[in-house]
């Protein structure tokens, strides 16, 4: 068979999770062969042994208010009005603005590996649909590297907002593929839940919703979400973002969440670095991490992913894309550092996060697009542990980026 490419040498994980040396030869943007040793005049790309994955998945992130601490500084001496300063320049975004940020925070995020991406998008009344009228043009100009869907949802109240919900109903008219909402700033939270899934099954959308922010935990929203979800039937069509209170559950209490998460089919995606960010700032010592234990859930048939959420705005004003970064932070705050652990790190950046998304071509298989990264490592762990460097990315079997490694010049 003639073939496009081969990736040579690399390591991949086989259905046990055992790393074994092969060659990929691809053909027309599909892995076609997995073999010990492949011959063609295909492109030949040596992997040395490298780390071969799929390509990463990033489940909940903000394109759209991302890169924008220029205009809106995070608050000095941990102050807590984050929202309220992404909220005073909303206005001012354009769908021109909108477009030059999101690209800038995309292609670094392709540059580190990510092939897939559901990005939350706000259409609260100040911004309107500018930004997703952007971030639809982005996903149609990037289509060459990255699976890009929009999550529609009103990030500062929706029902006390009439346009708010007429914003997001007309997202999901115009093609929005996934509704959410933000119910911990709604005087109604129950009434934007429920709403919420009302219009995943009048769109036939998934549904992705912000929730339980904070450190106690009398008043989480997840049991009412897996009652809608048992209730309509969307178990594996939907997720939730955040769930900082689920680390102040005690361990049973946890258990019991896990299970209940499990059989509902409802995710969690976990984010690191804002949730460290934001959570504790009423402590003034022993401050709280406020970072779910996903591992916890997992243990107990629960589905975890990792994201970046925010990147250089006032809830993180930090980030570079990496989503090895966000798994490597994840398991230094969890205290997850045993090999089996960082392999569920991994895990919940590509194997666990398609299944929120409902990839069910999604792996290094015959048959699956050759959505490849080769890493600068020998296995997952090795790219957790050292938050490696993506060499290569090939999408649909095309290349789409490269890095070198640095080189030292010792005197001679």
């Amino acid at each position: 068979m003639a073939l496009d490419l081969i990736l040579r040498n690399a390591h991949i994980a086989d259905a046990a999770g055992e790393l074994s040396p092969c060659d990929i030869g691809v053909k027309d943007g599909e892995i076609v062969e997995i073999a010990k040793s492949i011959s063609s005049d295909a492109e030949i790309l040596d992997a040395q042994g490298g780390f071969v994955s799929a390509g990463l998945i990033e489940t909940h992130i903000h394109l759209d208010k991302s890169r924008i601490t220029d205009r809106c500084s995070p608050s000095p001496n941990r102050g807590v009005d984050h929202m309220v300063r992404v909220a005073a320049v909303k206005s001012e975004f354009t769908v021109e603005d909108v477009y030059a940020r999101a690209r800038q925070t995309l292609e670094h995020c392709i540059a580190n590996g990510t092939m897939h991406m559901r990005t939350h998008v706000e259409v609260d009344p100040n911004v309107g649909l500018r930004g997703f009228e952007a971030l639809q043009q982005l996903a149609e100009d990037y289509r060459w590297a990255i699976d890009l869907e929009l999550c529609a949802f009103a990030q500062e109240g929706w029902t006390n907002v009439p346009e708010a919900d007429a914003n997001v109903e007309e997202c999901l008219k115009q093609g929005a593929t996934v509704v959410g909402g933000a119910p911990g700033y709604d005087p109604d939270h129950a009434g934007q839940i429920n709403r919420i899934f009302d219009l995943a099954r009048e769109y036939d959308v998934d549904v992705d919703i912000h929730l339980d922010v904070g450190y106690t935990t009398d008043d989480m929203d997840i049991h009412l979400v897996c009652d809608l979800a048992d209730k309509y039937g969307w178990g594996g069509r939907t997720a939730v973002g955040h769930g900082a209170k689920y680390s102040c559950l005690p361990p049973d209490e946890l258990r019991t969440l896990g299970q209940r998460l499990a059989n509902a089919g409802v995710s969690v995606t976990v984010l690191p670095a804002t949730d460290l960010f934001v959570t504790g700032r009423h402590q003034d010592h022993s401050v709280m991490r406020g970072v779910a234990d996903a591992n916890a859930l997992m243990q107990c048939g629960a589905n975890c992913s990792l994201s970046s959420n925010n990147i250089l705005n006032p809830f993180t004003p930090f980030g570079d894309g990496s989503l090895t970064r966000m798994a490597n932070l994840y398991a230094n705050v969890t205290q997850r550092g045993a090999d089996e652990e960082l392999v569920e790190c991994f895990e919940m950046l590509t194997r666990r996060p398609a299944r929120i998304l409902r990839r069910d071509d999604y792996g290094i298989v015959v048959g699956n697009p050759a959505d490849l990264v080769v890493w600068n490592a020998k296995s997952p762990i090795e790219a957790v542990a050292t938050v490696a460097r993506p060499l290569h990315g090939f999408k649909r079997g095309r290349r789409t980026f490269t890095q070198t490694l640095p080189e030292l010049h010792p005197p001679v």
